[in-house]
């Protein structure tokens, strides 16, 4: 099963490598950035940056419809990714993780018969139905539901804790639509990847292979912004070092298939051309989808 342990430590505030010489964001002075705004030149950090026909704008100059020759209400605030600026740039992080802890807390009052519906197995005799379950008894949806179970509170905690620290940024970065599309995939294929290689009986769950796609399209989001990726580059390390470790008895194929498919998602989200946006990001996402959807099948193949 996927551990605690062994999911990402949400990094702390990521430094420019210049650290002394940048200020902080105009509206989150705590937030030291190298971006400001092409109309006021106010420093703003990711949450802020407002996509304009040159660089980024800051929220207030976008409502103010400065350099858009528009009304403000004619005015269109979009996120680094093309995505809609929300007033509440954490909405979706908030409620995947209620639903993480509704599950979890289901978990708990139901028991074995709840979790051993919905989690992660390839195929194997489950004495509890006293039938033969898995995805490949035609039961798909566990690579799915398998994403929102933990099997411990320290496990749902560390889990929680990295959705948080990651998430909340990508989203107020990329928008809800696009970080939607993302964790999913993500996930999704983390499933994926553990159904096509762990043993068929070794049962796997956890939102760790979503969380370590977050984990990646932060990597890519920051290298896009020039921040210093050195931190983040050493709490992926150390957090490899616990999933390889063969005494967590984690899923390291969840984190693996997560992680890959977080960074060719990431980056077409963040470097996908103003013109062909929506196609570019949201043709990955398909296509990552449809390799999920082989890799199933050829998985499912071998143990008919």
């Amino acid at each position: 099963m996927e551990q605690a342990p062994g999911s990402p430590q949400g990094p702390e505030e990521q430094r420019p490598q210049d650290a002394q010489s940048l200020p902080g964001c105009y509206r989150h002075p705590d937030r030291e950035t190298g971006v400001r705004c092409t109309r006021c030149e106010r420093p703003i950090c990711p949450e802020c940056m407002v996509s304009a026909s040159v660089g980024f704008q800051c929220p207030n100059c976008v409502r103010e419809g400065s350099g858009t020759g528009h009304a403000p209400t004619a005015a269109q605030p979009r996120t680094i990714a093309g995505g809609t600026v929300a007033a509440d740039p954490r909405l979706v992080t908030k409620i995947l993780i209620g639903l993480c802890v509704a599950f979890y807390v289901v978990q708990l009052a139901v028991g074995d018969r709840f979790t051993e519906r919905l989690e992660l197995l390839g195929q194997a005799y489950v004495p509890l139905f006293g039938s033969v379950k898995g995805v490949a008894e035609g039961q798909p949806y566990r690579l799915l539901t398998a994403m929102f179970l933990h099997a411990s509170p320290i496990h749902i905690i560390f889990n929680m804790l990295s959705l948080w620290w990651l998430g909340g940024p990508l989203e107020a970065a990329l928008g809800r639509a696009r970080y939607l599309a993302l964790y999913f995939v993500s996930g999704l294929a983390g499933s994926a990847l553990t159904y096509l290689i762990a043993a068929p009986n070794q049962p796997s769950l956890g939102a760790s292979g979503a969380i370590f796609g977050l984990f990646g399209a932060t990597g890519i989001l920051m290298r896009r912004l020039n921040y210093d990726l050195r931190p983040l580059i050493a709490i992926l390390v150390i957090n490899l070092i616990f999933t390889f470790n063969p005494g967590m008895n984690i899923a390291w194929e969840a984190h693996i298939g997560g992680l890959v498919a977080g960074v060719i998602t990431g980056y077409a989200m963040v470097h996908a051309p103003r013109e062909r946006r929506a196609l570019i990001q949201y043709g990955t996402c398909a296509v990552v989808l449809v390799v999920v959807v082989v890799l199933t099948l050829i998985r499912t193949a071998q143990l008919s």
